[in-house]
């Protein structure tokens, strides 16, 4: 069964007619389109991008510290970039939660819902999606249309007048189609450019996020190892109240001396301003939490919690995954991919332009007449364009372009350096800190018996007050110290876990 034939309009001629009478002339022309056409499928000119190479260390210098999860040594894959494939033993996702602890959890939550800092960088990262879009539509012809209608009278004494059409009127409906083939690349050297663009900004969210999370913890851990200290501190006060009442019942009774009861109240008002000190920053840290979790701080608090969390272990992974985990790393690589691209799109301006075009319509004097057969009109055109001297200024955008990538390869590799110096900072941190602390431990227990021995000392009549005075000091120091040493290592712990990248891994890059 013969397939029936479109309908045609009344007046207009038919496509075998236009065949017959002609159109089979414009054959060549079209053949000539398509092959024009199947060239846009060419190799783009311009260097293929490859990854600036690397080879990371097989092993973490420092490692020692209990609270690091070190793998055992594996071959790794040559320094070459690859899909993350993080381990069971890797932290990802809520890395906070390692910490165990639900108010932080709650703080944390807040960053991705209420953090301008982080709706900032998520806006400009859709705002570089948009800019792919933007630049893919370049592979595609431009459509337009119009319609219009006039009435317009001629001179009378124009050099084209016709007596016999002086006033008239115009009715047009026309189509017009262009584009530009892409023969060398040019547009798709910029798609792939904006899209490494916005996995570059997407990193950058990433990064941000990190960040942000990161601060809160250490901010958090600062907060709450100040609350360890006030009541470390409320407990000498009472203490110290409780000394000062003694010394005062022991100059009544003609015991003790009067600079004994006057070096009792000294110490005792000497902690009292230590512990308004510590009031100041805590109230800065709380301040800090309540920004990075965008509370209104007439309206927000954090309740006294000392810091009595055991340590957590981070799992440290292998050198080779922090290429991997490391947004900023990714950021910076997908730049240099987007710098290499560019070196493309100067390479085409060394080519000819060619652009096809082509439109249709109507035309008529009258309405009646309008959408017609004889109304028609229709054109095809191609040109092509060659820029022949420009006095050097393509061969100098070349160059720039080519020094602009390898400006990125070295910002890459720098990143890599700085994110591996990083995380070996984090880890000695740890294992000297908890070195320290050990000691510090040692330091505590030998300044309470130094003190427990002074005080008994003291309520024998042996010794002067004043020896219990700098046993008490020296062993409220060191227990401050080993408090301190506590926090340090929380948010050293903090700082790890935001060097070798949190949860985050090049996988989770837009597509």
């Amino acid at each position: 069964m013969p397939a029936p034939h479109p309908p045609e309009i009344p007046g207009a001629p038919s496509l075998r007619a236009f065949l017959r009478r002609g159109g089979r002339a414009q054959a060549p022309t079209l053949m000539c389109l398509l092959a024009l056409i199947s060239l846009t499928a060419c190799k783009p000119v311009g260097p293929e991008y490859a990854r600036p190479g690397y080879q990371p260390p097989a092993l973490y210098k420092e490692t020692g510290a209990s609270t690091v999860l070190a793998p055992p040594p594996a071959p790794d894959n040559g320094g070459q970039w690859r899909p993350a494939s993080p381990s069971d033993g890797m932290i990802r996702g809520k890395w906070w939660e390692i910490y165990q602890d639900p108010q932080l959890n709650t703080l944390e939550e807040r960053i991705a819902t209420d953090n301008q800092t982080l709706r900032q960088a998520l806006e400009t990262y859709l705002a570089a999606r948009e800019q792919v879009a933007a630049a893919r539509a370049g592979l595609l012809p431009t459509f337009s249309a119009g319609l219009s209608g006039s009435r317009q009278k001629s001179s009378a004494n124009g050099p084209s007048a016709n007596p016999a059409r002086l006033t008239f009127s115009d009715f047009s409906l026309a189509a017009h189609a262009a584009w530009e083939p892409d023969f060398w690349g040019r547009i798709r050297r910029t798609v792939e450019a904006a899209h490494a663009g916005a996995q570059a900004s997407a990193a950058d969210l990433a990064t941000i996020d990190l960040t942000l999370h990161a601060e809160m913890a250490a901010d958090y851990f600062a907060l709450r190892g100040l609350d360890a200290q006030t009541r470390l501190l409320n407990a000498t006060i009472a203490d110290l109240e409780h000394q000062l009442d003694l010394a005062q019942r022991r100059l009544d009774g003609g015991v003790a001396t009067e600079a004994d009861v006057a070096q009792a109240r000294t110490q005792l008002e000497t902690v009292r301003a230590e512990l308004v000190d510590i009031g100041v920053a805590r109230a800065q840290l709380e301040h800090a939490v309540g920004t990075l979790a965008s509370r209104q701080l007439s309206d927000f608090s954090i309740a006294p919690s000392p810091l009595d969390l055991p340590a957590p272990k981070v799992p440290l992974g292998v050198p080779s995954q922090l290429l991997e985990r490391r947004p900023d790393v990714a950021a910076a690589e997908r730049r240099a991919a987007a710098a290499n691209e560019q070196i493309g799109i100067a390479v085409s301006a060394f080519y000819p332009t060619i652009s096809l075009g082509g439109g249709g319509g109507f035309e008529s004097l009258h309405p009646g007449t309008w959408i017609q057969g004889p109304s028609s009109l229709w054109s095809l055109g191609a040109q092509a364009a060659e820029l022949l001297f420009d006095a050097g200024r393509r061969r100098a955008l070349t160059d720039e372009a080519r020094h602009s990538y390898e400006a990125q390869a070295a910002a890459y590799r720098g990143s890599i350096f700085q994110a591996f110096n990083e995380v070996e900072d984090r880890l000695s941190d740890l294992r000297i800190l908890e070195q320290e602390s050990a000691v510090e431990q040692k330091a505590v227990a030998s300044a309470q018996h130094s003190f427990d021995i002074s005080n008994q000392r003291y309520k024998g009549g042996v010794t002067s007050y004043l020896e219990v005075l700098t046993a008490e000091a020296a062993l409220l120091q060191n227990q401050r110290t080993a408090l301190d040493l506590q926090t340090r290592q929380f948010v050293a712990s903090v700082g790890l876990v935001r060097s070798l990248g949190g949860g985050w891994d090049t996988t989770q890059l837009p597509k």
